[in-house]
């Protein structure tokens, strides 16, 4: 059993290490893996298996500050471009701007969000309505020699941005699709709004998650202390590798791939948990 259990951690880990920060909706993939095929196992309370997907998200987590550490350098005003203040730069104003909007209303409809949407039905609906956002996004994508970066947006394309990072609060539609697609429907290249995107993520995650494990740190017992690493170790291993392939092929992929795929996977869990 305890074999079982071990590999529930890495194969979960994978799953959010691949699909948390890439457009097609951890949460989909969530409720096949875990709740149709892990869960039906009985490997472990539901508890434990709540809080092991903090502890994962908390891997995913590691992997984007990894991944941008210059940039959160920079941000922090440590650097020494950032002393010299050469060019414009994204700063912490405007990260703040982006992450108001999701944030005051994550707050004010938390018990709502947690009481009445998180079912199958409401994932399928986020999946196929966030596939939708980000086809709109694609189609009025700027060109590209219009495309701004992340540094030369300004404070009302950041609030825009957060507003429609709302939309994620649905589950099935997509954190980092709903901002990306933000961001390009605002004028940003695909490249610049997933960058925006990620650093965003971190304090959003971070917060939500340490607030989580502080409610359930009596689950981390010496018995399942193992599971918890090694599946925060392959979440973060499978995100560092994702999130520095889906950077590079973003701005020649776009988003109606994931779109598509997001699409398919709805209509998988339909036919397996309601045909």
């Amino acid at each position: 059993m305890e074999w079982l259990i071990l590999l529930k951690a890495i194969i979960l880990g994978l799953v959010e290490g691949l699909t948390e920060f890439a457009p097609v909706s951890s949460t989909g993939h969530m409720i096949i893996v875990d709740d149709v095929w892990l869960k039906s196992k009985q490997l472990m309370p539901d508890e434990a298996a709540n809080t092991f997907k903090v502890v994962i998200q908390l891997g995913s987590i590691l992997a984007v500050v990894i991944v941008f550490k210059e940039r959160l350098v920079e941000l922090s005003g440590l650097s020494r471009r950032s002393k010299q203040g050469k060019g414009q730069r994204l700063g912490l104003g405007k990260v703040f701007v982006g992450l108001l909007p999701a944030g005051i209303l994550g707050i004010l409809l938390k018990d709502l969000i947690d009481d009445y949407l998180f079912s199958v039905e409401t994932v399928l609906i986020g999946l196929v309505l966030g596939s939708i956002t980000m086809l709109l996004a694609d189609r009025y994508a700027p060109k590209k020699e219009a495309a701004i970066s992340m540094d030369e947006m300004t404070y009302k394309q950041a609030w825009l941005v957060g507003c429609i990072q709302c939309f994620s609060l649905w589950p099935g539609f997509s954190r980092s699709g709903a901002t990306i697609s933000g961001g390009v429907m605002f004028g940003m290249s695909h490249r610049s709004a997933a960058d925006f995107t990620f650093i965003m993520a971190i304090p959003i995650m971070a917060g939500a998650s340490f607030i989580s494990l502080l409610d359930h740190w009596h689950v981390f017992t010496l018995e399942m202390m193992p599971f918890f690493v090694v599946g925060f170790l392959s979440a973060f291993g499978f995100a560092l590798l994702s999130i520095r392939f889906f950077l590079k092929l973003i701005n020649r992929l776009k988003l109606k791939p994931f779109a598509i795929y997001r699409l398919i996977l709805a209509l998988a869990i339909y036919l397996v948990l309601f045909s």
